[in-house]
């Protein structure tokens, strides 16, 4: 252990907070320094005797880890003058500078909130770049902010591969892996990567983060997949300070946890000491690198002044406790090291440790003086890019003659030349189509290769388009999700599935506080195209429950930035689907699909027999527009249903037996897109109609009914008769009595003959 003041603490600082006090700290360490002193080093020799760090790399280091420290010692001051919007600190894991320096710029970098060294360090890699103005601006949440536009204080650079996070607790792990799996299976199908091919993932986090289940779904699909000889080079670093705001990490929990955990290769490094930490954080990082296998490094840190600035931890951690910890300070073993190896003296390290200081303060007044984002469609402007023009025109480019005649086997076998068919099989084809077009595309999921999924919606893709383009995961809904943004981050285009709409919920986080946010967070900067297949909705006859009759949209529609479809017909099914896709490709949406599970094999409408719902397939340059309704019967005017899904060919039905009841003739609007809900086709059927029917198959409260009526009345429709047939605010029994809680058409028609 390195020498400390002998009273960190003494009289006279007494009434100073944490940071003062270590601040204060590191000052009285080097002016009171006694130790020997070598003849300084030269440039490329080890700082110390045994040390695979040199001079030149400690400095650096040295420097880096200063501009860590003076950013937060700047926000703790300017804070309370409004300057400064952000506390949480990196001060104690300035350690992590050296995973920066022993990695490379294009290495993807996916850090947790105490990453200020790593940042300072990363900078070093591409000329020009400024660490301290860059951070600043983030600080002061201004909008010339490069990482996010002043939405938000985040660690991340497009020029620097470091992609921004946001602060839900591990949610980050998951997609890191993925990435990493990215880089590994472009090469499989033949895709140009973004980095090069040697490139490693890296992932930070704190050890109490560990815990948390997103966290453990990503070490177990690390292992999981290293299990199967398929590398995933990916860098777990756990910067492990033993404390998680207030709660205490077990004394050698984290060693206990992953160094002997299979296929999961365990490193441990001194994140205090640059000296003695350099070589061991290489080791990990040219393993990571050479093997290609998932790697944990345990780095050892503190975390000093606190969890945050609000974070007063005299008032609940013993004063003993907290002036050990500040004894462990990193910088002071950075400061004896620098004087110990003669490479500088006291003098040298109070005048840097002062100009670093003035540095970040004059760095911070700069960025308070340049503007914030004052307009709410400035900040908004990243969020949900829609490009009209050129999304049609991708959406309705062909794909390849020869592709599609490899994908169906002959011309006679073209979709487009068969006779009408139902949902599940169009969409399949669909499928088919969107995998001839796009090479780079992905399908996967649970049971969706050989098997073609639960309701073989993806048979035969597989054969078609190979295992390394369709493939099953573990069952985890998570890592599914994770691995959609890791390949699309790679610049991939994923088509995931998730087996039933309740599934999503286990892992909706990965959607809502990840691939949604990258866009907004990133400034536009950084994407997650993707179009996320989930079968969905109730009237499954023979099977279901709760889990497989599930109409929780609410928790969708809540998210913001994303798109949702949801077709009632095989046609609409194709023309969506090459919409959201080239949304997607285009605009680099987040896309969910909801395919109703008990259309999938509808093929009759009114009668048995009927074939009213089946349709014919359309040609590859049909798309459907954005936002657009399906109207059935757009001349009648006594009333209109607006409804979606399973309402649809319930309300069709429904309007015959109305018809025939009271002499109305009834317009049938099926919404399809249910976010952004199109508020001005809604108000246009409404404005043109007598009375209003709402048919929403989810539950009363906050369903999508709720969306469309209030849509209604901010049009300023109130007046107009209205009802609304909706599903009980209920789980979902099993068998028959699951009809008791969904509308029936005998509930469409007795609400709209209420309707006098």
């Amino acid at each position: 252990m390195f020498a400390v003041v002998p009273d960190p603490i003494p009289a006279r600082m007494k009434g100073l907070n944490r940071a003062e006090i270590c601040d204060a700290n590191f000052q009285q360490f080097v002016r009171d320094w006694e130790g020997p002193r070598a003849a300084a080093p030269a440039e490329d020799a080890p700082i110390l005797h045994g040390s695979a760090l040199d001079a030149r790399g400690f400095r650096e280091l040295f420097e880096s880890q200063l501009i860590s420290r003076h950013l937060d010692l700047m926000a703790r001051v300017l804070r309370v003058q409004n300057k400064v919007f952000y506390t949480i600190g990196s001060s104690g894991h300035e350690g992590n500078a050296m995973v920066a320096r022993v990695t490379r710029h294009t290495d993807p970098a996916f850090l947790h909130y105490r990453s200020g060294g790593f940042m300072a360090e990363r900078f070093r890699k591409v000329p020009g770049m400024d660490p301290v103005m860059d951070s600043a601006l983030s600080f002061a949440a201004s909008a010339d902010d490069p990482a996010s536009g002043g939405r938000h204080k985040v660690w991340g650079s497009k020029p620097l591969w470091v992609l921004p996070q946001t602060s839900t607790i591990a949610s980050h792990l998951p997609k890191a892996l993925g990435t990493a799996i990215a880089i590994e299976h472009a090469r499989r199908i033949g895709h140009a990567l973004p980095v090069p091919a040697d490139s490693i993932v890296v992932c930070s986090f704190g050890d109490a983060s560990t815990n948390h289940a997103t966290a453990q779904t990503a070490f177990n699909a690390a292992a999981y997949t290293a299990y199967q000889k398929l590398p995933a080079p990916v860098l777990f670093v756990c910067e492990d300070n033993g404390i998680g705001i207030s709660v205490k990490t077990p004394e050698g929990w984290i060693a206990r946890n992953f160094a002997h955990r299979p296929d999961l290769d365990y490193f441990a490094a001194d994140g205090l000491d640059l000296g003695a930490g350099y070589g061991q954080v290489a080791r990990a990082v040219e393993h990571c690198r050479r093997m290609r296998r998932p790697t944990f490094l345990h780095l050892r840190t503190v975390r000093l002044m606190g969890h945050a600035g609000t974070d007063f931890e005299i008032e609940w951690r013993a004063l003993g406790e907290l002036c050990a910890v500040e004894a462990s300070d990193p910088l002071l073993r950075s400061a004896a090291i620098a004087l110990q190896s003669g490479l500088m003296s006291k003098q040298d390290l109070l005048a840097l440790y002062e100009t670093t200081r003035a540095r970040c303060f004059a760095a911070a007044e700069d960025a308070d003086s340049r503007p914030r984002l004052t307009r709410l469609d400035d900040v908004m402007a990243p969020l949900a890019p829609y490009s009209p023009g050129p999304v049609h025109e991708e959406a309705t480019r062909v794909p390849d003659a020869a592709a599609r005649l490899a994908a169906f086997g002959s011309e006679a076998a073209l979709p487009e030349r068969q006779p009408p068919k139902h949902l599940a099989v169009q969409i399949n084809q669909t499928l088919h189509d969107l995998f001839a077009k796009y090479p780079e595309a992905l399908l996967f999921g649970e049971d969706v290769a050989k098997k073609g999924g639960v309701y073989t919606v993806t048979k035969g893709l597989q054969k078609a388009f190979g295992g390394r383009r369709v493939f099953n995961t573990l069952l985890d809904e998570t890592t599914i999700l994770g691995l959609a943004q890791g390949f699309a981050n790679m610049g991939m285009l994923p088509l995931p599935e998730i087996q039933y709409l309740a599934y999503f919920h286990n892992a909706g986080d990965q959607i809502r506080g990840e691939a949604a946010s990258l866009q907004f967070f990133s400034n536009g900067q950084y994407r997650n195209p993707m179009v996320v297949r989930i079968a969905s909705l109730g009237y499954q006859r023979g099977f279901g429950g709760h889990f497989h009759n599930d109409n929780s949209i609410a928790a969708l529609r809540d998210i913001p930035g994303i798109v949702i479809g949801c077709p009632s017909r095989g046609d609409d099914a194709a023309t969506m689907l090459r919409t959201l896709t080239a949304m997607a490709k285009v605009d680099g949406r987040v896309c969910l699909f909801l395919e109703p599970i008990a259309l999938y094999m509808a093929k009759d409408l009114y009668a048995a027999g009927d074939g009213g719902w089946s349709t014919t397939y359309p040609t590859p340059d049909q798309a459907m527009p954005f936002g657009e309704a399906r109207v059935y019967d757009a001349d009648a005017t006594d009333l209109v249903v607006l409804t979606f899904g399973n309402g649809v060919p319930m309300s069709l039905r429904a309007a015959r037996a109305i018809e025939a009841e009271r002499g109305w003739r009834v317009r049938v609007v099926d919404l399809r897109w249910l976010l952004p809900l199109n508020e001005g086709e809604i108000a246009r059927h409404v404005g043109e109609c007598a009375r209003v029917l709402v048919v929403d198959e989810g539950r009363r409260s906050a369903g999508v009914g709720e969306g469309i009526v209030t849509a209604i009345a901010e049009a300023g429709f109130g007046d107009v008769p209205l009802r609304r047939v909706v599903g009980a605010d209920t789980f979902t029994p099993l068998a028959g009595a699951a009809f008791l809680v969904i509308p029936s058409e005998a509930d469409i028609v007795t609400a709209a003959l209420a309707m006098v």
